[in-house]
Order: C-alpha cells, then sequence, then structure tokens
C-alpha cells in the first residue's frame, strides 16, 4: 500500500490545562464540548490546579462528580490553619530544626481533601496517559511526574511557594508546577501529540495584601503570570504540533476559593471552546501522516 491509498492516521489529541485554582474548572466545560463533538482525548497534561482536573479526567470521573469533587476542595478551610511549627523553624532554624520545607499553611486539610478524591489510585489506573508537573526546589528544573500515586503528584504540583510545604516524591523535594511552567505544552509535544488544545489562565492579583498569605499569592501570580506569557509565546513560535489555545474569558476576577462561580467558569469554558472548534475541526481533519 503506498502512500496515495494508505489511510491517513488519526490525530493524537491532548488537553493542556494550566495552573489557575478555581478557574481551572473551566476545563470540564472543554471536557463537554469534546465529549459532544466525538472528539477523543489521547493524553492530558495538568499544572498546578489544572493537575487536578487532568487527573479526575483521566481517570474517568463524570462531569458531575468532578463538579462536586470541585466544591469540596477549593474551601476557605485549606488555608485557615496556619503550620506553626514550619514558621518557627524558619525563624529559629536550629531550635527548631528547619529542613527546607517551609509553608505557612497547614497542608492537613488539603492532604484530606485529596485522600478523599483520589486514595491510592495510580497513574496506572489512568483511562488515559496523564502528566503531572511539579517543579524540583533544589535545582528548579520541572519535573513530569507519570507513575506513582496520583495524589502526590497533585500535592506538589500544586504546593504554592510558602504557602503549603514542597512535597518529597523519590527523595526530591517538589513545588507548584507553575514555578517552573505554568501551561507546559512542551509535554505535549514531547509525547507526539498532533493537535494540542492548551486551556491557560492568568493569576488574578489580590485587590489587598492584608496578610503574609496574600503576600505570597501575589508574588506567584506576578511570575506565574510572567512565565505563561514568555512560554506561550515561545512554543507557539517553535512548535511542530498544532497548538490552539482556549482561553477563557470569566468577565471578572475568579479567586482561589469562588466556589460560587463554578457553574460561571465551567460555562466560559464550554464558550471559549466552542469558539474554537472550527480551528480543532480543520487542525483534526487535516491529512495525518
Amino acid at each position: 500500500m503506498d502512500a496515495m491509498t494508505r489511510p491517513a492516521r488519526r490525530k493524537r489529541v491532548a488537553v493542556v490545562i494550566g495552573a489557575g485554582s478555581v478557574q481551572c474548572a473551566a476545563a470540564l466545560g472543554m471536557w463537554k464540548v469534546l465529549q459532544r463533538e466525538g472528539i477523543e482525548i489521547d493524553l492530558l497534561v495538568g499544572c498546578s490546579g489544572g493537575s487536578l482536573y487532568a487527573s479526575v479526567m483521566a481517570l474517568g470521573y463524570d462531569l458531575d462528580a468532578c463538579e462536586r469533587l470541585t466544591r469540596g476542595l477549593w474551601t476557605p478551610s485549606l488555608t485557615r490553619r496556619r503550620d506553626l511549627r514550619s514558621m518557627l523553624s524558619a525563624f529559629m532554624p536550629r531550635l527548631f530544626k528547619f529542613d527546607g520545607a517551609f509553608g505557612m499553611v497547614d497542608d492537613r486539610p488539603m492532604m484530606a481533601a485529596l485522600e478523599k478524591i483520589f486514595g491510592d489510585r495510580r497513574f496506572e489506573d489512568a483511562h488515559t496517559p496523564l502528566h503531572v508537573v511539579a517543579t524540583d526546589l533544589q535545582n528548579g528544573q520541572k519535573v513530569v511526574l507519570g507513575e506513582g500515586r496520583v495524589r502526590d503528584a497533585i500535592r506538589a504540583s500544586i504546593a504554592i511557594p510558602y504557602v503549603w510545604k514542597p512535597w518529597k516524591i523519590d527523595g526530591r523535594l517538589l513545588l507548584d508546577g507553575c514555578a517552573s511552567d505554568p501551561l507546559p505544552i512542551d509535554v505535549a509535544i514531547r509525547e507526539g501529540a498532533d493537535v494540542i488544545l492548551a486551556m491557560g489562565f492568568e493569576s488574578p492579583y489580590p485587590s489587598r495584601i492584608r496578610s503574609a498569605t496574600r503576600f505570597a499569592f501575589q508574588v506567584n501570580s506576578i511570575y506565574t503570570n510572567n512565565l505563561l506569557r514568555a512560554n506561550y509565546a515561545f512554543h507557539n513560535l517553535a512548535h511542530h504540533a498544532e497548538i490552539i489555545p482556549v482561553l477563557p474569558d470569566f468577565g471578572r476576577p475568579i479567586r482561589l476559593f469562588d466556589t460560587a462561580e463554578i457553574p460561571h467558569v465551567i460555562e466560559q469554558g464550554e464558550r471559549a471552546t466552542e469558539a474554537q472548534l472550527p480551528h480543532i475541526r480543520q487542525a483534526l481533519e487535516a491529512a495525518g501522516v
């Protein structure tokens, strides 16, 4: 069979969900459109808050369950309790034996929420190949996780600097994936995706900086937004795959615990995906190789 008669290979579709806390729920709107259009997802990549949605999609949760899980995770109780020992170790490192893992907020409520959602489910349990991005605290390198317990990978990927402690996996202290790449398109390129749907978000800035945690969120938003713009511009110029940006416009700031906005966030994710459907169809219908 020669090249003229050989059937075209189906394009491999990747969905990349970037950092953005509650904004990342827009990925459920994208998922709804792709399911309705019969567009299969061959790879899921998540970073920071996006790792949660990439994971629930890859593990086969349905849309309603995903929305319930979102409401159960992003609650103010996540940051209400301070990690006093960690803070004391930072100010009195010799007395309290500072170990390099610092966070102002006790991570036990977060771990309890992740345990309830994911339990001991592993990457190997995923229906769709899944990759979660974190950052190595020691050398700043991007770390792509694709095996082991999903909850550990997410815990590492959402470890916002100064807020939650880094998380140890295979002997490495890992923190928020957005510190190295808030929209890791290159992971999908490396895995051979032909069409990449990249859903990214700019982090909102606090209206007022009235606490140390708000200061940490402000710093995080500054470098995340700058990295997002720079990395997307680079990959858009240097890619070998079709990269289609899906950038929801929420019309107003969506902050970390605005769970009441989740229906609006999902709707805007749906609208942003529908707006790109002509480009998605065109990319998928182009002759495969």
